[in-house]
């Protein structure tokens, strides 16, 4: 085999010339430095503010938050400023970005607690929870957030305009933590496990009196009780049942359960649920 005379010398010369090309560009590089960033340009505040209400007015959500943030960023000591941060909230809430609308509202409350719009803020934090809640049937985590954004609402700003919605809206969380332990509780009876089942009745009872649940809650009391023998009560929880919802359709299916056995509803003062009488 025959070696071209040249061709060691090409192959070393390809090389030399390529390195000479990157070393060409790598100095071209320092000679005119990093590539330049674009510069954001400055807009005044006010004009991104009224974009902003402009977009929203047309429910460009997602336009009026970047306008917003905008005006956070390039002029945050402006006056303006604490009422992007209210109407981020607003718009994120609106565009059903509600975490994101939680963390804007968390912002605003840090920087402004006493703001003249803290209450509406703390109305749209606890409305974003509200919007998330799920099925019984799921975690209730978002119920409880819900909650305590409302009774903080509500303690610290009774005679607001948004305290009497956040007030109705409280009942229906506490109606779904209640699902929840009916739940729980309806599993725990239909496998034998009737201490168990009793302490999450117990807890709708005595927590989530307000609820829709409560005179199932006494009911499934009342039998829980008599399958574990305690009639006593279980002649209690039917009363209570009876005398705070005589018309209940479940106070007469708890009489008829008694009945199955001579027994009748009947006050048991020593009873922790003496207490819940009406």
């Amino acid at each position: 085999m025959t070696i071209d005379a040249f061709g060691g010398f090409t192959s070393r010369a390809a090389r030399f010339l390529t390195i000479a090309l990157v070393t060409a560009v790598l100095a071209g590089c320092s000679l005119f430095g990093p590539p330049k960033i674009k510069e954001e340009p400055i807009i005044p505040a006010q004009t991104l503010y009224q974009k902003a209400l402009d977009d929203i007015d047309r429910q460009y959500f997602q336009s009026a938050i970047k306008s917003l943030e905008t005006l956070d960023r390039q002029h945050p000591r402006d006056a303006l400023s604490e009422q992007s941060k209210v109407m981020q909230v607003f718009a994120n809430y609106r565009a059903n970005k509600l975490d994101e609308a939680i963390l804007a509202a968390d912002r605003y409350l840090a920087l402004y607690p006493n703001g003249k719009d803290a209450p509406y803020v703390m109305y749209l934090k606890g409305n974003a929870y509200f919007a998330q809640i799920k099925d019984i049937t799921r975690d209730q985590q978002i119920s409880t957030d819900a909650i305590d954004t409302y009774r903080l609402l509500i303690s610290t700003y009774p005679k607001s305009d948004y305290a009497k919605d956040a007030q109705e809206k409280l009942l229906v969380a506490y109606d779904q933590l209640a699902g929840k332990e009916m739940s729980v509780g309806r599993y725990y009876l239909g496998n034998g496990q009737y201490t168990a089942a009793i302490n999450r009745f117990r807890v709708v009872v005595e927590t989530w009196q307000t609820s829709t649940h409560i005179e199932e809650a006494l009911y499934r009391l009342t039998e829980a009780y008599l399958l574990l023998g305690l009639t006593n009560e279980a002649m209690t929880a039917a009363e209570v049942l009876g005398h705070n919802y005589p018309s209940s359709t479940w106070y007469k299916e708890a009489f008829a359960l008694l009945g199955k056995q001579g027994l009748a509803p009947t006050a048991n003062s020593g009873s922790w649920m003496s207490g819940l009488r009406k």
